[in-house]
């Protein structure tokens, strides 16, 4: 298989899985998804309700039957994306294996959604701080979810005597924040597929925490 057939069946796949893909009326999905490519292209502050209605090809007006602000917009976004992320998460933690299995696929699995999705991910990852402290907290509850799922699988590896780590929290921090970034860098006419992306993350993470990674 050439690299732009990977690239093709990868882009396929992910279609299936676009995190915004229970939105709706599909009047709602439209504005939902205008309101991503508007934020990580121009920033959420940047950005005016009237740009979000103009890609998705309706009024303003029609904007405010769906959604009251634009931060509205921001949160549904966050917490959709987050909540992908902690189920991918959740599903390798408790999923069968070792904690370097699982972890390895908690990786592999992050991974892949932050570069398959990038558009996205840059969005629900860099614009936390775009939300009031009204709606922040329960985004920063999600990913607290998260830190956790990650410290949960590290902290078995420990116990079992598979890692090698004496900072498990700052270890937890470094994995995640490793792979967040690839939202921030991953070109899709680039030479790596998001699987590859995901698999070379995965080995280099079984790396830090002192894995056998051959396995």
């Amino acid at each position: 298989m050439t690299h732009d057939e990977r690239v093709e069946d990868q882009q396929a796949e992910d279609i299936d899985e676009m995190p915004w893909a229970e939105v709706t009326p599909d009047a709602a999905r439209r504005l939902l998804v205008a309101a991503v490519e508007a934020f990580a292209a121009r920033g959420y502050h940047a950005t005016t309700t009237r740009d979000i209605a103009s890609r998705a090809g309706m009024s303003p007006a029609a904007l405010y039957i769906h959604y009251k602000t634009k931060e509205e917009l921001l949160l549904r976004i966050s917490r959709i994306g987050h909540e992908k992320a902690l189920t991918i998460l959740r599903r390798a933690v408790d999923g069968e294996g070792t904690a370097a299995e699982r972890l390895a696929e908690a990786v592999r699995s992050f991974v892949r959604w932050h570069a398959g999705h990038h558009t996205t991910a840059r969005v629900v990852q860099y614009e936390l701080e775009s939300l009031g402290d009204e709606h922040r907290p329960e985004i920063l509850a999600l990913r607290r979810q998260s830190d956790a799922a990650v410290r949960e699988i590290i902290n078995d590896g420990v116990k079992a005597g598979e890692f090698s780590v004496d900072d498990v929290p700052g270890t937890t921090v470094a994995v995640l924040s490793l792979c967040i970034d690839v939202a921030r860098w991953f070109n899709a006419e680039g030479r790596r597929t998001p699987d590859e992306v995901g698999a070379l993350y995965a080995d280099l993470v079984l790396r830090m925490v002192g894995a056998d990674s051959r396995g």
